[in-house]
């Protein structure tokens, strides 16, 4: 049987002519640029940077009148001058989760931080470094790999990719399966505006199983209650190769003063399952590209996300899932709970083509508002051309019930504590999906401390 593939869906992933656009079209882009390309180097990965960097200065960031961005205003980004931050005098130390004491990479400002991580008891064969310390049987490997995924013309994709200096590599060989789950850790840390670019890169090749948790957060000073601002700009790219399965769950914690835009490129071949659990609750403005491609028949793809935002937050989750090949499953469940004057987005697409017969996918946004200043934009979206499948999408958009409130209150349970309790139930159907104990005990605990906030 042959199978006809269209071209992908994922924005940004071909390149056009670079002789139709200005150069340098955008001045605040092209100052940024200038401010985090990295210094030069010998060999491919030059190149991949050089690439980069081009087509960034014939780029421009986006606006409202694009469509992907029209309810993602990046004026107030445009208006801080970042630099670049060093671990020059920068003290931290992570939150350490029991499961992963001795599987975990840190970095500080975007940069390793070997003091700080720990590797150690890990299957032999399984590849866990940052990429300048890479063993060289990898180095010629990792070039097939880094870089290659569908959206990486993508504006801010390119952007991280010209300044990649540090990039946390993941690499578990064929049959393999890695029981201790493997953290990953960012920090921002400092007093002035800084901006880093963290970067994965993880590759699971045919049969191996790996667990993943990706974690963004600020080192907040004790001495200051002050939140810091500062820009991060991260790239994921997972590649799940043949009946793999790797389960990803994806943290920003970031300060509440802070920028944070992230992008998680999925690529999927035949038999394989991918599961991501996003939270995100942190920075003043966020957002998640979470963008799945499938290259082989017989995938399972899982998405569960949660925002927990107050304030005067925005948090923006954008989503593409690529279905081309027929017997695909996709499951994807997307929560917010917004509060005061924040303002949740949600846009997710499907895209079943004709080849993708027999696919079952569906897709499910539901929202919570506890503010009647509150604001939630949502745009589940199908797009089939296949004449053979299950499909479904929704959204839901909702306040807390009265009759709820007063059916605890009639139980001896304060109004507060109701609320907090519904609220609490509404968050734990996604954080009860997280595999990792230590972690869904935090989290349970860091949601009951934003129920002021939100």
């Amino acid at each position: 049987m042959t199978i006809s593939v269209s071209p992908s869906p994922i924005p940004n992933s071909s390149e056009v002519s670079l002789a139709t656009t200005l150069l340098n079209r955008d001045a605040y882009l092209t100052e940024l640029l200038d401010r985090v390309i990295a210094p030069k180097v010998e060999g491919w990965l030059q190149q991949v940077r050089d690439r980069a960097a081009s087509w960034v200065r014939h780029s421009a960031l986006p606006t409202p009148r694009d469509e992907e961005w029209r309810f993602t205003d990046l004026s107030p980004l445009r208006q801080v001058k970042f630099t670049v931050q060093t671990t020059l005098g920068v003290s931290v130390q992570p939150d350490a989760l029991p499961e992963t004491a001795n599987s975990r990479l840190v970095f500080v400002n975007g940069v390793y931080a070997p003091e700080l991580s720990a590797i150690a008891a890990l299957p032999e064969g399984v590849v866990i470094s940052n990429l300048a310390d890479l063993p060289v049987a990898y180095s010629q490997r990792v070039q097939q790999y880094l870089a290659q995924s569908e959206g990486a013309l993508e504006v801010f994709t390119a952007l991280n990719t010209a300044g990649i200096k540090n990039v946390a590599v993941i690499w578990v060989p064929k049959n393999v399966v890695v029981e201790t789950p493997i953290h990953l850790v960012f920090i921002a840390a400092g007093d002035v505006a800084g901006i880093s670019l963290p970067r994965c890169l993880v590759v699971a090749e045919s049969g191996a199983q790996v667990t993943l948790v990706e974690e963004y957060k600020n080192h907040k000073d004790a001495k200051s209650a002050k939140e810091e601002l500062y820009f991060t700009n991260a790239v994921t790219e997972i590649f799940v190769e043949e009946n793999a399965q790797v389960n990803h769950t994806r943290l920003e914690l970031d300060s509440t003063e802070a920028f944070h835009i992230g992008k998680t490129a999925v690529t999927q071949a035949r038999y394989s399952r991918y599961t991501c659990n996003a939270i995100s609750l942190g920075a003043k403005l966020s957002r998640h590209n979470l963008e799945i491609l499938q290259t082989g028949e017989q995938t399972e793809t899982t998405l569960n996300g949660l925002t927990i935002i107050g304030g005067n937050q925005l948090a923006d989750t954008h989503s593409a899932i690529a279905l081309n090949y027929p017997y695909g499953t996709s499951r994807q469940l997307h929560k917010t709970i917004v509060g005061d004057r924040a303002h949740a987005v949600f846009n997710g697409k499907v895209f079943v083509p004709k080849p993708a017969q027999l696919t079952d996918a569906s897709q499910l946004n539901r929202n919570l508002l506890l503010s009647s200043k509150a604001r939630i934009d949502t745009k589940p979206q199908l797009e089939i051309t296949a004449d053979n499948v299950k499909c479904a999408h929704g959204a839901t958009v909702s306040q807390l019930e009265d009759d709820e409130i007063f059916y605890l209150q009639s139980r001896c349970i304060d109004e507060q504590d109701a609320r907090n309790l519904l609220i609490n139930a509404f968050a734990a159907e996604i954080i009860n999906q997280i595999p990792v104990t230590s972690l869904r005990e935090r989290l349970t605990q860091t949601v009951n401390s934003l129920q002021s906030k939100a």
